[in-house]
Order: C-alpha cells, then structure tokens, then sequence
C-alpha cells in the first residue's frame, strides 16, 4: 500500500467506554457504612444543561489526614484506602462514590492548602480528559479565592443534609464548571 492514511484522534472515547473501564467496587473508596464514610456524587451535564450518560468521572483524594495514599489503584479493593476511585454515569448522567472527607494537605505537601478531590472527567466529544477540583463547603486556597466568585463555586461541593456532598459537572455553558490545565497534560 502505497498511500499514507491520515490519523485520527487516539483519545476519542465514545460511548463504548462504559463497557471496558468500570469494573466492581470501583466507586468504593471504603465499604458503604465504614466509619466516616461519605457518599460524593453529582450528575455530569452537557452545555444544554442535559445529563451526560456515558461519562465516567474519576477522583483522586487524600486520606483525612491530608497524607496522598501512595497505594496504587488497584482492580481488587483489598481494604486499602488508595484513594483513587471511578463511577461511570448513569442513564440520567448522575455518578456516586463511598469515601471519606478528604484533609488539608499535610505538611510538606502543600501545607496551609484546601481539601479537595481531584476529579477527572472523560464524555463523548472529548478528545482527552477533563481536570478540576471538588472543594469541600467552607474550603478555600489562593487558587480559590483568586477566581471570580461565580467560578470559585462551581468548583465547591455541596454539603446536603444527610451529610453527604454533591458535586455537579457542566461541561460547557453559563454554568461550566472551572476546568484545569497541568503542564504534562496538554494536548
């Protein structure tokens, strides 16, 4: 064959990826009814405001004492809080996972900062993944208060009053969440 074919997007992943990527207790951080247990879940929604079905959110969170878990993900939860979990959307674009509260990072890894949960998004019409963060109520860093309010709270969990937070993803729109950019994640 003579001719060079053309690439195309290596990071398209459509809606087929809900039949790879999930896989069972992935949404658990720490078993349903553990102590601290939390429940922090949301809906992804698109720049219509419609539910997003086939997105999977993932998060990344300290320990509540602010300490990252240097445990790796793991496809087998063992008992070990990794602090690395993943939900994929359901018919009506809502996700949930059983954790704990994150702490404020602890010394020497950006002491003086916010508790937060790193969160990932992939949908359709995403070449690569989306980055931000889930501030806990009342939270706030430099990186926080140095955005307009209107953004700043798109970017702070909810606490509801079974105690549990919500945290909802506009992908686009008047009501986009703040999306962020890290310098080895640019395409």
């Amino acid at each position: 064959m003579s001719e060079t074919l053309a690439p195309t997007p290596g990071q398209t992943i459509g809606p087929f990826f809900h039949d790879a990527l999930p896989y069972g207790g992935d949404s658990f951080l720490v078993p349903a009814g553990s102590a601290g247990a939390v429940r922090l879940h949301g809906t992804v929604r698109d720049g219509n405001g419609a539910p997003v079905p086939d997105a999977l959110v993932e998060i990344r969170q300290a320990d509540p004492a602010g300490r990252a878990p240097l445990v790796e993900g793991s496809l087998r939860r063992d008992g070990r809080f990794t602090g690395w979990g993943r939900s994929a959307t359901d018919a009506s674009g809502r996700f949930a996972f059983t954790t704990v509260e994150p702490g404020r990072p602890a010394d020497g890894h950006g002491a003086g900062g916010a508790a937060f949960f790193s969160v990932v998004v992939f949908a359709r019409g995403l070449l690569d993944r989306l980055f931000t963060r889930a501030y806990l109520p009342g939270e706030s860093d430099p990186f926080l208060a140095g955005l307009p309010a209107d953004e700043a709270r798109t970017l702070q969990a909810v606490r509801e009053a079974d105690g549990g937070l919500r945290f909802d993803i506009h992908l686009q729109g008047e009501r986009e969440t703040v999306f962020l950019r890290y310098p080895r994640h640019d395409g």
